[in-house]
């Protein structure tokens, strides 16, 4: 309980005190020089001119899975943002994504959804609201997820599979900033998450709403501080929120918790971030614990664990920091190692069978080539070691070691 109280003072923290939605190009990355994209020209104060803007970004990727000898490639997605301007004051967001290149009747793969619609409404220069389908500011990569802004093929896992990435929900948000310290601030009501939708070695992705039929049966809070000193950038960020999103006669029926807050989700985040010279750092940690577990699984039968949580620690180095041709160095060869710990059942109830593949090592090495900030060229190894299988979830035969080689080319614009 007192982690749970914990959490939740982070939130109300986050309320009284700084820069929020903004743009996610500008965020603390590997990269010295930082894209541009379209969408950062509405993120400003502005003159109060009408102004609509087209932007974007995407990324095409190929992969070799050595332990099933197999390759593929995709366009992983396509996003296409649409903004506008109607005064220095108010703005509108929006941003349609298309995933796995298309979707077809009957199809396992491909979506096409929109990943955020809202306007936003500018009090001052240092202080605004959003409102609509936004992306809470919860890890590094869930705000900044441009394909420039971030090492490697893949982002990060911990911030796939622990914070799902992208998680956007509808609600209204303040951000802002203080006057006198270099510290922004957010916190946002959103809705909350339906616990029908969780499913085995996934966290708690399925239980978003992502903006369709969103149940408001089930609430959620979420905040974030950051900090800035010098080159260095710090984050910690809080969500609370409810996981009964049916009304109360059927939760009931099921024996879970009811109210806005009935069988909560509570998840705590921190991260550091350096960048320098053309030396960069990331760190991030995250747990999540759903103490409501094991009524969870009596009404659907998914396996949810009472609590995950996932670390990551990354080091790269621009090559071309050093150069004294403009010529190159103006462009960027970021050579990184991101390595990864992470446990999506590390503390279970007692209806829940342990799962050891889901207890993940994951190393990761390679290098990002930016020809201009807004295109990167990337290539990298993931050497991936998992606990052992549980046989009385499966029995077909499982290799605990895998390695992969991935390339990728991604752009904003």
């Amino acid at each position: 309980m007192i982690k749970h109280a914990i959490i939740f003072c982070l939130c109300l923290l986050a309320f009284q005190t700084s820069q929020g939605q903004e743009p996610k190009s500008k965020a603390t990355t590997a990269h010295q020089s930082f894209a541009v994209t379209g969408e950062d020209s509405l993120n400003s104060f502005g003159n109060g001119h009408s102004k609509t803007i087209i932007s974007g970004y995407g990324e095409l990727h190929f992969q070799r899975d050595f332990n099933e000898e197999r390759s593929t490639a995709e366009l992983k997605r396509a996003v296409l943002f649409v903004g506008h301007q109607f005064s220095s004051h108010i703005s509108f967001f929006s941003e349609l994504e298309v995933e796995d290149a298309k979707v077809e009747g009957g199809g396992v793969k491909g979506e096409v959804a929109m990943e955020q619609v809202y306007l936003k409404f500018a009090l001052n220069p240092r202080q605004y609201f959003v409102a609509g389908l936004f992306i809470p500011r919860i890890g590094i990569i869930n705000e900044n997820h441009l394909p420039v802004n971030f090492n490697g093929v893949e982002r990060p896992i911990t911030e796939q599979l622990i914070i799902p990435s992208t998680w956007r929900e509808i609600g209204i948000g303040f951000y802002g900033q203080t006057t006198t310290l270099p510290l922004t601030y957010s916190i946002a009501l959103l809705n909350g998450l339906n616990s029908a939708g969780f499913e085995h070695g996934t966290g708690f992705e399925g239980g978003r709403a992502e903006g369709q039929n969103a149940s408001c049966n089930s609430l959620a809070i979420t905040g974030a501080v950051q900090f800035f000193a010098g080159n260095w950038k710090f984050q910690v960020s809080g969500y609370m929120g409810g996981t009964t999103a049916m009304p109360a006669k059927y939760a009931d029926t099921l024996g879970l918790q009811k109210g806005v807050f009935g069988a909560p989700l509570y998840l705590a985040e921190a991260n550091i971030q350096y960048a320098h010279n053309g030396i960069s750092f990331k760190a991030l940690g995250c747990n999540v614990s759903i103490p409501q577990a094991a009524s969870i699984n009596n009404a659907f039968g998914s396996n949810t664990p009472e609590q995950m949580y996932g670390a990551y620690r990354e080091l790269g180095y621009n090559l071309l920091q050093s150069m004294k041709s403009q010529k190159w160095k103006s462009k960027q060869l970021t050579v990184f190692a991101r390595y990864e710990v992470l446990d999506l059942n590390v503390k279970t109830p007692a209806n829940v069978k342990y799962d050891g593949t889901l207890y993940q090592n994951h190393l990761i090495a390679g290098l990002g080539y930016f020809p201009v900030p807004n295109v990167a060229i990337k290539a990298d190894v993931h050497l991936l070691h998992t606990g052992a299988q549980n046989i009385l979830l499966s029995a077909d035969p499982y290799k605990q070691n895998n390695a992969f080689l991935n390339l990728a080319i991604g752009y904003s614009f």
